[in-house]
């Protein structure tokens, strides 16, 4: 093969921001796994040759099209509805369904690069997608967003099949939504298979499937925690978010021995000096579900609670930290005060909740940070088991999968440590995770040649 001039890190970063403009996202998630990419490369002349890295930052193609419906007083609303298939090297496309306003095409772009990798490190054969719309299911009728969701279906059904592309929920897209959108496509189809995972037990879903994002967090925490002989028993833990992802890590942690002092929202946070125990999340479960709450108001059912408008939680001392919300939410001056406040480990439960300055405090601090793309792979886990049992026509035990479960992150963790380990012992998760995702999928795309 011929060789190739390299272009250095900066080059081909303004290569990737001359290409997707006014794109914040998706060139912040792009330049996190370059950083780290560069140098495993650099003496590596087939992945230059064969231009890998700038291939996996070229989603396979993003599909655009526009979701028409009616609300409840027959006004008839229009949406922008996306699926971005990243790449399918290892597998058919795989990724979260996202309705929220602040969808748009960088989000799901950053969203479908981030999971091509998390889904490489699962070691389950699953490509990278993501798809949403800029939809908000908040203040809508049950009605309303079953009509949305079955518009939504009538275009991406075309999109997307059992070895094509399997969606899941994610931000906005619970069970409810898949089941609406199931349905739809068997409606559209007259076929019934594995093409959407989230589904409900009763016809086809998995057990373990809603906890296993905030599970998995904190069994890869635990994971961390044990290269120093330390576990979360007595450990505090900050928390963010109150929805799926928040709510079972702080359940796992709490089963472990751990002390939850926090949970939010886009309101604000709660900072419960108490801890939030098994029954206050079970409260906090069925008033964010059934009653559609804010957190804020944790503080009238439990009065020694304190509610902070506004505000993120990162200032409360503690031992653990775990970001479940959303991207952006952690940034440097926020992690500046988890490190001087004595944090000793990160546990990232969203999609790049931590900013590129955040990143760089925490891997300069030495802490035991994991980044979202090897710590909340859980969740996708799950469904890739989910997509197996469909294709089997049979289900497992929840002892079954639980084990599946711990063995899948406790894989993921050691994947890190073989690329990241560091010299002085130190193991930088952040590029563990990178590289063993990277080298899976690009050795998988230099086997199929120039396509």
């Amino acid at each position: 093969m011929a060789v190739t001039d390299h272009v250095d890190l900066n080059g081909f970063m303004e290569g990737v921001k001359k290409r997707n403009p006014h794109q914040p996202e998706f060139v912040q998630a792009v330049q996190e796994v370059a950083e780290d990419i560069f140098d495993f490369i650099e003496d590596k002349e087939e992945y230059h040759s064969a231009q890998i890295l700038r291939r996996i930052a070229e989603p396979d193609r993003v599909v655009s099209f526009r979701v028409c419906w009616e609300d409840d007083n027959g006004n008839v609303r229009v949406q922008r509805g996306w699926r971005v298939q990243n790449n399918n090297a290892i597998g058919p496309y795989k990724g979260g369904i996202r309705f929220h306003s602040s969808v748009n095409e960088s989000v799901l772009k950053f969203l479908a690069f981030e999971q091509t990798f998390k889904n490489a490190l699962t070691g389950l054969p699953m490509g990278g997608g993501k798809g949403g719309s800029n939809f908000n299911p908040k203040g809508k009728s049950v009605r309303e967003i079953m009509r949305f969701c079955q518009s939504f279906m009538i275009e991406l059904y075309r999109h997307i099949g059992p070895d094509v592309d399997v969606p899941a929920g994610d931000i906005g897209v619970g069970g409810r939504e898949i089941g609406y959108m199931f349905g739809q496509y068997k409606r559209i189809t007259n076929h019934w298979n594995g093409v959407l995972t989230g589904k409900g037990l009763e016809w086809g879903g998995s057990l373990i499937r809603t906890e296993a994002t905030g599970y998995g967090a904190v069994y890869f925490l635990a994971n961390m925690l044990a290269t120093r002989d330390q576990d979360l028993e007595g450990k505090t833990a900050v928390i963010s978010g109150s929805g799926n992802v928040a709510t079972h890590a702080a359940e796992k942690i709490v089963q472990m021995g751990g002390k939850v002092l926090t949970l939010s929202d886009s309101g604000g946070f709660i900072h419960d000096p108490d801890g939030i125990d098994q029954e206050k999340i079970d409260w906090v479960k069925k008033h964010k579900t059934y009653r559609r709450g804010r957190i804020e108001e944790y503080v009238e059912a439990f009065p020694k609670a304190t509610f902070h408008e506004g505000k993120t939680p990162w200032g409360v001392e503690c031992d653990v930290a775990l970001p479940c919300a959303t991207q952006n939410e952690l940034l440097g001056d926020d992690a500046k005060k988890l490190v001087d406040n004595g944090c000793i480990a990160v546990s990232e439960g969203a999609n790049m909740p931590t900013d590129l300055e955040g990143v760089h405090i925490f891997k300069e601090a030495k802490l035991l940070y994991a980044p979202g793309k090897a710590s909340n792979a859980g969740g996708v886990a799950v469904s890739g088991l989910e997509m197996s049992q469909n294709s089997e026509r049979r289900s497992w035990k929840e002892e079954e999968l639980q084990q599946m479960l711990k063995d899948i992150m406790a894989g993921i963790h050691k994947r890190c440590e073989e690329y990241g380990k560091q010299d002085g012992g130190y193991i930088d998760y952040v590029k563990g995770a990178n590289i063993a995702g990277f080298k899976k999928v690009a050795d998988a795309m230099l086997a199929f040649g120039v396509v």
